[in-house]
């Protein structure tokens, strides 16, 4: 099964044939993927798109996008409080594109160095990846991220005030649940598989 963001909707691909009443459900090959994007423009709509072959489905749908692979961090310090970014008036995670011939690993540690200042990573395990679409300059972007556990005990922190970055905190539980209120949904379930693992 893949999750996959545009805005506050998400599309869901499955092999699953199960139904569910709050959702709207499509055979994969019966659906027009754009007209399905401009129906999802501007809403907050949650979508399944079956198909019994869900490696065929996926490969056909990622023909429809540019695909972008960048990396980031779930990183954590001493106190167990998280690093989070404010960006562009939300909380995010730091995470960036993954460069030709750089490893996954490497890139989540390079963006989460250069986008909030740390310099003593200590990288964990491979957490999951979150998929997100959006708009760029008329072409459908499909952004794959490959997030990873880290660890951290830098106290001064520096945002990346060229990448629109503004603040760099670590955020208690507490604050957590308040910044969830103002982030995307794929950093909402990253940070729920975080908690269930």
């Amino acid at each position: 099964m893949y999750t996959i963001f545009k805005d506050d909707s998400s599309i869901i691909l499955t092999d699953n044939l199960k139904k569910s009443d709050n959702i709207h459900f499509f055979y994969f090959n019966k659906v027009n993927l754009k007209d399905l994007l401009n129906m999802i423009k501007n809403k907050t709509l949650h979508i399944v798109l079956y198909d019994a072959d869900l490696d065929m489905m996926w490969n056909n749908f990622l023909k429809n996008f540019k695909v972008i692979e960048a990396a980031g961090g779930v990183v954590r310090n001493n106190e167990d409080e998280t690093l989070f970014i404010y960006r562009l008036g939300k909380w995010d995670l730091p995470k960036g594109k993954i460069e030709k011939g750089e490893l996954k690993k490497e890139a989540a540690i390079r963006e989460v160095e250069e986008e909030c200042g740390v310099f003593d990573l200590k990288l964990g395990d491979f957490i999951i990846k979150t998929y997100h679409i959006y708009e760029y300059k008329n072409e459908q972007i499909l952004k794959i991220s490959h997030w990873y556990k880290m660890k951290s005990s830098t106290k001064l922190l520096k945002p990346q005030i060229e990448e629109d970055i503004t603040e760099v905190v670590w955020k208690n539980k507490e604050q957590i649940q308040l910044a969830l209120n103002n982030t995307y949904p794929n950093i909402k379930l990253l940070l729920e598989n975080i908690v269930v693992r």
